[in-house]
């Protein structure tokens, strides 16, 4: 069996429990929570030693495509492939649908590190271990799961029962425990025989498909019709959207590890956090003196174990403790650390109410394939928005019904076409687009372009976009 393991990073998740830097249009795995990376890079940064691993293999909703493309690109991170889900079914379709598409690049035998793209890891000595010791136990016919030996007691995460030793470092798995009751996790970190599941796994695709087929056989039949069926959309695989309708929504851990006698737990003490609240992103983070986390501009005065981000403003707070001050563009989230969890609750009631529901869904700056945008500012019948484009992109060939736009270029080169004319502008230049014209904006140069865009009309949604031509499949 080969030495070389595929990655299968689980890049979909939609979570918004970090809110409001979390949400629905830029989930927590492509965010900088923890350094100058994403999570999500972080997580390819770990498996890009190719004496170890193969491109790293990517499954994740079809309207993070382009994220995932850029973000790896932004690191020089090459992929074995983007299998994009046309909806979320959770753990078991997507790692079957990853294990027969590697089975097909890489052959029967190849074994698969399954990763979660937003967890925070420290790569240390016994991390590598455990990965070398998770590979012997894979090729041996064992399904090995990551187990992380507890700190504290905590009723959000899953737990796993070790059993019998299979080797000094594996151990059988008695038994899967869903998030308990506090008082039983206490119990369960007391005994010293538990150990928090953490959802990483190491496997040969045959074996795990096999069980798979076995104890799931709707998600496998499922999972082989999303592949068989797939289809190429530029550098991205779209699994067949009619197959993932057919499929249960089931994890991994109840569709086979909770069935199967494969399954094995490989203990591990490394530093690990599934950034699931604002108060574990205070317990990953560098501190101060006082035990405070700042990232962004914030000043700090008589104030301890508190965590402030900021996507912009300078925040000052005073005579604070223990608590989460999260600012971006347009929501802020103040509340105790110790009862993080609730944001999901907040989340919640802002998604019944038609004026906020749009803060849990986008932020004020999207982003494209191209680059992006910000809202600056907007009003009745007019809109300002900053655009980016990075260098070599250009955004599709389009026509509006309801507005005309006025750009303004304040850093770089635009080439700009209008109907059958096409203008080079730079700094401190604009160019008007009428309504109803045809236009495209591109940069030429090799820097970051900058726009100023003033839209005017009666309706100024993003559906009002008329594409005629599109690099990326978007027409």
């Amino acid at each position: 069996m080969s030495r070389q393991i595929v990655p299968v990073v689980l890049a979909g998740g939609r979570g918004t429990r970090l809110w409001p830097l979390s949400r629905a249009a830029r989930p927590k795995q492509f965010l900088q929570l923890t350094g100058p990376v994403s999570l999500f890079q972080e997580t390819l940064k770990r498996v890009s030693d190719h004496s170890l691993y193969l491109p790293a293999l990517v499954i994740t909703n079809h309207e993070y495509r382009f994220l995932v493309a850029e973000q790896a690109l932004e690191i020089g991170s090459d992929l074995s492939g983007v299998l994009l889900e046309p909806m979320s079914r959770n753990t078991a379709l997507a790692i079957a649908s990853a294990a027969l598409f590697a089975q097909g690049k890489y052959g029967e035998d190849v074994v698969l590190h399954v990763l979660p793209s937003d967890h925070s890891v420290v790569p240390d000595e016994g991390y590598w271990r455990s990965i070398h010791t998770a590979l012997g136990a894979a090729q041996a016919g064992n399904l090995v799961t990551f187990g992380i030996t507890p700190t504290a007691p905590q009723a959000a995460y899953g737990y796993i029962e070790a059993g019998e030793a299979i080797s000094p470092e594996v151990q059988r798995v008695a038994r899967f425990v869903e998030k308990p009751p506090l008082e039983k996790a206490e119990a369960m970190v007391t005994s010293g025989n538990f150990l928090w599941n953490a959802g990483i796994f190491m496997m040969s695709a045959a074996d795990f498909l096999e069980d798979c087929r076995s104890y799931a056989p709707q998600t496998y039949e499922s999972a082989q019709q999303a592949v068989s069926g797939a289809s190429a959309d530029l550098d991205f695989v779209r699994l067949n959207k009619d197959a993932f309708e057919a499929a249960p929504d089931i994890s991994v851990d109840y569709a086979v590890f909770e069935k199967t006698a494969r399954a094995a737990v490989v203990p591990v003490n490394y530093k690990w956090s599934d950034l699931g609240s604002w108060d574990a992103v205070w317990n990953a983070s560098d501190k101060d003196e006082a035990g405070n986390v700042a990232q962004g501009s914030a000043t700090f005065s008589n104030t301890t174990g508190s965590l402030v981000i900021s996507e912009k403003a300078h925040i000052a707070v005073e005579g604070l403790e223990n608590m989460a001050v999260i600012a971006t563009e347009d929501a802020i989230f103040v509340g105790k650390l110790s009862e993080a969890q609730k944001v999901g609750a907040i989340v919640s009631q802002l998604r019944q109410q038609a004026d906020t529901v749009h803060l849990t869904e986008l932020h004020k700056t999207a982003y494209r394939p191209w680059g992006g945008y910000s809202s600056v500012l907007s009003g009745e019948r007019f809109q300002v928005k900053r655009l980016f484009v990075h260098p070599g992109k250009k955004l599709s060939l389009q026509r509006h019904h309801h507005r005309s736009e006025h750009w303004i270029v304040v850093r770089g080169t635009a080439e700009v076409t209008v109907d059958d004319r096409v203008s080079v502008i730079t700094e401190n230049q604009s160019i008007y687009l009428p309504l109803g014209a045809t236009h495209r904006l591109a940069n030429p140069g090799k820097i970051l372009l900058e726009l100023i865009e003033v839209q005017t009309g009666s309706y100024l949604g993003e559906d009002d976009i008329i594409r005629i031509e599109d690099d990326f499949g978007r027409t």
